[in-house]
């Protein structure tokens, strides 16, 4: 059993109710609908999350739309500026940021605190926007002719943002619409909006103007209103990949913009000349922090050749030793998932894997925590002789669940990753250049990693997948980022 620890930060008390904010005022939601909010290490109930009405959305939007005319014309130095006390207030407040990320979503400490420092990262990019929005010139293209370009940014943007990274995944969208002249309205998970509900509180006392920023909370119905409303000129999600391919085809289908990231089945693919001790800690990193919830968790571990052994071991023992429990508690390595549900239907893999004929070398997946009856645990599981055709090694679990598989060379692990439908994120571990330049001319994969375990671009760079986990043109992020927010007009001019 999990050893009770002290607690290291105290996270901050949440509300009785969680509030929409539109216009720059929080607002209760009339839609006398709600949805409950658990701690899920605890069970607590935390909150109620509001199911807002359609008319809410209407009124979200409309006070963006209102918005952008005055924002658009508030000069790019100025706009960039906000953002900057933005960055400020979101340093001085790190720590009670991850405490609520932890208490609401079961991340570690340390987890939250790095995905708060990975959102202030993407802050403090959109903060060059001066430098980042420039457009190009040339004179005399034609005699008397010059020609230029300039960003320009179209008007009421929205984001639909899931529940593993609360904070870090809207300050992919938001900061960077807002800092190129946009408006915007968020629809944060229902499953743990606190903690960036704290975010927005602290861009509105940076000195974003009223409806410049806008939220509404709730379910599938919300995030329908806000594809189908007329004045949203663009969307961007992040979730699994049916929903992505929905929301991408329903909203193309109108005109709008689209940036839609989907699910992963990522493989971590060992050589026999990687440094093993090295590797075996970057793989317990990938697979198991953040209990498997994220995009970029590897799924797969594919050891070639005489590397399949040593990494094996490694892997295990490190597995079975990793410490579940409060994530506010000091030591713990791995908290729960999100919900019951979602524990529910990890097990549930975890069953399906046994009567495929997977065999499980390690199972962690009913593991009780004594000092929290009511969380929602699930602990590291491994299978070996896995399929791409079976669930386990087709499926995106997102959850503490891995496979092990055995290649003969990197050509053969390389057709074994190609069998996925998934092109999100991939790992070589070696210490050949020439091996790693080869994997990366033919992974054929978006996010990769060399000796690294979670391939995650920094904000400089865009990210996003490929195949059935990216619906779209443009990624999240970096330049992608810039361009998908404005529209490049192009300026003829003779004098």
């Amino acid at each position: 059993m999990t050893q009770v620890l002290t607690t290291a930060v105290d996270a901050p008390p949440a509300p009785e109710k969680i509030l929409n904010f539109i216009g720059g005022e929080w607002v209760a939601s009339e839609s006398g609908r709600s949805l409950p909010l658990y701690d899920p290490a605890t069970g607590e109930h935390l909150a109620e999350v509001p199911v807002s009405s359609a008319a809410e959305v209407d009124r979200a939007v409309q006070a963006a739309s209102q918005a952008f005319r005055g924002w658009r014309e508030t000069p790019v130095v100025e706009r960039s500026r906000v953002l900057f006390r933005l960055k400020m207030l979101l340093e001085e407040n790190v720590d009670a940021l991850a405490a609520s990320v932890a208490r609401e979503h079961g991340k570690t400490f340390g987890e939250a605190r790095g995905e708060v420092r990975r959102g202030i990262e993407n802050v403090e990019h959109a903060c060059g926007v001066p430098t980042l929005m420039m457009g190009e010139t040339l004179e005399g293209i034609a005699r008397g002719i010059d020609c230029e370009t300039v960003r320009q940014p179209l008007g009421v943007f929205v984001g639909i943002t899931p529940y593993n990274f609360p904070v870090m995944i809207p300050c992919w969208f938001w900061p960077y619409a807002v800092a190129t002249g946009n408006t915007y309205v968020l629809k944060p998970s229902e499953q743990d909006p606190l903690s960036h509900q704290q975010i927005v509180a602290l861009a509105d006392e940076a000195g974003l103007p009223p409806g410049v920023l806008n939220v509404v909370h709730g379910d599938r119905s919300v995030s329908d209103a806000l594809m189908e409303h007329p004045e949203v000129k663009g969307i961007s999600f992040v979730g699994s990949s049916p929903v992505a391919r929905r929301i991408y085809e329903k909203s193309a289908k109108t005109g709008k913009r689209v940036q839609a990231l989907g699910g992963a089945k990522n493989h971590m693919i060992v050589l026999p000349d990687a440094d093993f001790d090295y590797t075996g800690g970057m793989l317990l990193d990938s697979l198991f922090g953040c209990t498997g919830q994220r995009c970029l968790a590897g799924s797969v571990v594919v050891g070639v050749g005489d590397a399949y052994e040593p990494i094996r071991e490694r892997f295990l023992d490190g597995a079975a030793s990793l410490r579940i429990g409060h994530g506010l508690d000091e030591g713990v390595d791995m908290g729960p998932v999100i919900s019951r549900a979602h524990r529910d239907r990890i097990r549930g893999y975890v069953e399906a894997g046994r009567v495929e004929g997977a065999r499980v070398t390690l199972d962690r997946s009913n593991v009780d925590v004594e000092a929290y009856p009511n969380g929602h645990w699930v602990g590291p599981t491994v299978f070996e002789d896995v399929t791409p055709a079976m669930s386990v090694g087709r499926d995106e679990i997102f959850g503490p669940v891995a496979t092990l598989s055995r290649a003969e060379t990197i050509q053969d692990a390389i057709h074994l990753m190609h069998q996925s439908e998934y092109g999100n994120a991939t790992s070589l571990f070696t210490t050949s250049g020439k091996a790693a330049r080869e994997f990366r001319y033919e992974a054929g994969i978006s996010m990769i990693g060399i000796n690294i375990g979670v391939a995650a671009p920094m904000a400089f760079f865009p990210f996003g997948g490929s195949r059935n986990s990216f619906f779209g043109d443009l990624k999240a992020q970096g330049s992608d980022a810039i361009e998908f927010f404005t529209d490049r007009r192009v300026v003829i001019s003779r004098w």
